[in-house]
């Protein structure tokens, strides 16, 4: 997926080696051992989908300009945090191929570094002149931050509902529209306001934002039941390991056989080492494979259909394109 973006992404191609050095230069410290660890997280970038949508719902929408290029950095900023204190949380070991910073130098330098990253966003966001674009004074830094509080409520939410064999659909969307969807929608709302796009354009970018984070958090909750580990690059089966219910076993312990709902719940409630692979066995012939897919498609959908509500341009084009994608991703 990264290469193939990177091709369709030439019409933000300067953009995003902007967004590429003020990154870089943003967090250069005068501690060694604080670059050094940003360095390392430097590699989990990949594909910088959220910089991406910044910039390509700016020209979508109307014209970019250096506002969008410090609030792409700024959203990077706080992904990479999100990532760091995610893995912290799930104890995961792998990320991108690489080690993970709490498994190379420790939960507390990670938590840290997270903390570091999200501070400095802030730090960032501050600078964006919202007056010179006929905003009112904070519009960005208020976003980002009430974005920010919604990520960790998702998070919140999402503990607190560990081991929850009980959970509805309702509330699963909620956690990930909350931890996952909602900077996806505040990066595509802020592009589109900043161009100066009209309210009705800004909300349909919101949509599509808030749409394909779901659809992508769907797709990655199937990848970790149900894919491989060399492809998708991460330590897998941490969903299961964390008493996590994610939509594939929501819905088959409402809808498969009584006999394999019984099951199922038992492997959740059991500490056998084998248990994840086990579970994939028993959900991966099932319906609700099908059915996760189904609900991702629907959601890709409904992100495309809100894009008809700008005129058509190559960065629409890409943001529908990247959209397919989602779903498309290597098992």
């Amino acid at each position: 997926m990264t290469h193939l973006l990177a091709d369709l992404t030439a019409c933000i191609g300067t953009e995003l080696r902007a967004v590429e050095d003020r990154f870089h230069l943003e967090l250069n410290s005068e501690l060694r051992c604080v670059n050094t660890l940003v360095k390392h997280v430097s590699r989990f970038r990949g594909k910088m989908l959220r910089p991406m949508l910044v910039l390509l719902s700016g020209k979508a929408a109307g014209q970019t300009s250096d506002a969008h290029i410090t609030l792409a950095t700024v959203v990077e900023m706080v992904h990479m945090a999100t990532l760091v204190h995610d893995d912290v949380l799930d104890e995961a070991e792998l990320r991108r191929k690489g080690a993970t910073i709490n498994h190379l130098r420790g939960n507390e330098a990670a938590v840290l570094l997270g903390d570091y990253l999200i501070s400095h966003s802030y730090h960032l966001c501050s600078s964006v002149d919202a007056a010179a674009h006929d905003l009112p004074a904070q519009y960005a830094s208020r976003l980002i931050a009430r974005t920010t509080n919604q990520v960790c409520e998702g998070e919140l939410l999402q503990i607190d509902n560990r081991n929850n064999i009980d959970l509805d659909e309702k509330t699963y969307y909620q956690i990930i529209s909350y931890k996952t969807a909602s900077l996806c929608a505040a990066c595509c709302s802020l592009g589109a306001t900043f161009a100066g796009a009209t309210p009705k354009q800004v909300k349909a970018m919101e949509q599509y934002g808030l749409s394909i984070g779901i659809a992508f958090q769907i797709q990655d909750d199937i990848l970790d039941l149900i894919g491989d580990v060399d492809t998708v690059g991460k330590t897998l089966g941490i969903d299961i390991e964390k008493g996590k219910l994610t939509l594939p076993i929501i819905h088959f312990l409402q809808n498969a056989p009584l006999e394999h709902r019984q099951l199922l719940r038992s492997l959740l409630s059991d500490r056998d080492p084998d248990r994840a692979e086990k579970i994939r066995n028993l959900i991966l012939p099932s319906q609700s494979i099908v059915y996760t897919r189904q609900a991702a498609t629907q959601w890709i959908d409904s992100a495309r259909q809100a894009l008809q509500e700008l005129p058509d341009s190559e960065p629409r084009q890409v943001l529908d394109t990247i959209a397919q994608f989602i779903i498309n991703r290597p098992m």
